[in-house]
């Protein structure tokens, strides 16, 4: 019998944030359980690294590493902590976390909130885990945010599986603004120089202009970036039913999917399949990732959809794309990506 639902009642009878730590703080005095056997269909490799799902655990829930370990185990084929920056922050006032429960949404400003590398670079170096990539981002009073993203990158990379430059969070004033031509161009040869063998991936927000994909991925094919994540959180507002619809921050979960769908579609037809894309927004079911694979990702993630799920929800969706794949005469996963041509 799945235990969320009895959960859920709890967990929502707290704040948004409180819950969130709660659930933090169970899982680590949960046992660390091992990875779960997925169909050998759902086997992929991408920027070289072997995926034994292509389903992962979006940044934002595991924001210190605390939790990478626990997470793989519940389903998860791959986990992303962070984003943590190079000084510790404790990010903007609360409250600054929203459930949204009539729309199964999320808008959140916590701003980076997080212990610092350091911290999180000892927990990931004791840990043993699977892939676990690391998502790092600049300090909010950085004078050199550029500088903050180099810092990241070089030490972070001997604890990562891969590390993912995190500059579409709306909740740090002028992060977005690093996704401008110059100052991309700028950021990414900054990381070119201190990056290592390990690979090294671009989160992007949905919230772009006509031409700025084509833009993004010319950048990121001539600074050798071996992925781009589509999207982040968006700061637009669709039609929504609760009471928090007007909360700034950014807005996850099913609102979004429309949009980070469009945006995925965007980025796959810039690229022409050169450079692999992760999915991620608005992803709550087997069809939505199915959906997401065949438009051109290569991997997905999702975060909101477990606030109303439960952590099982990962689970399920590996086991109904493999099905699919049977459904439908594929041997792998990697076959489907962008097959909506």
């Amino acid at each position: 019998m799945p235990i969320y639902p009895i959960v859920r009642p709890l967990a929502f009878s707290l704040g948004a944030e409180a819950a969130h730590r709660a659930t933090i703080a169970a899982l680590k005095l949960a046992p660390k359980g091992r990875p779960p056997e997925f169909a050998p269909s759902l086997r992929t490799n991408v920027a070289g690294i072997d995926f034994s799902s292509p389903v992962g655990l979006a940044a934002g829930f595991d924001k210190d590493g605390e939790v990478p370990e626990q997470m793989l185990g519940l389903g998860f084929g791959f986990v992303e902590i962070g984003t943590i920056t190079p000084k510790p922050q404790p990010g903007n006032p609360k409250p600054r976390l929203f459930r949204l429960i009539e729309d199964q949404a999320v808008i959140n400003r916590m701003g980076f909130n997080n212990g610092g590398q350091q911290a999180a670079f000892d927990r990931l170096n004791h840990a043993k885990r699977g892939v676990v990539g690391v998502n790092v981002g600049a300090n909010k009073d950085s004078v050199d945010r550029i500088a903050d993203y180099a810092v990241g990158v070089r030490r972070m990379s001997a604890v990562a599986s891969y590390i993912t430059i995190n500059i579409s969070s709306p909740n740090t004033p002028g992060l977005r603004g690093l996704q401008d031509e110059g100052a991309l161009n700028e950021l990414l040869a900054a990381v070119e120089e201190v990056r290592t063998e390990k690979p090294i991936f671009l989160k992007v927000a949905p919230d772009l202009a006509e031409g700025d994909p084509e833009r993004i991925v010319r950048a990121a094919l001539d600074h050798h970036l071996d992925g781009i994540i589509v999207a982040n959180t968006t700061v637009t507002r669709p039609p929504l039913k609760s009471r928090h619809a007007k909360e700034q921050g950014g807005l996850s979960g099913a609102p979004l999917k429309s949009l980070a769908l469009d945006a995925l579609r965007k980025f796959r037809s810039a690229t022409g399949g050169e450079i692999p894309l992760i999915g991620v927004g608005g992803i709550s079911n087997a069809n939505d990732a199915w959906e997401r694979i065949r438009a051109g990702a290569s991997l997905i993630q999702l975060y909101s959809a477990m606030v109303y799920e439960g952590p099982g929800i990962a689970r399920r969706i590996a086991d109904g794309l493999a099905q699919m794949l049977e459904r439908d005469g594929y041997s792998s996963i990697s076959e489907v990506v962008g097959s909506d041509g």
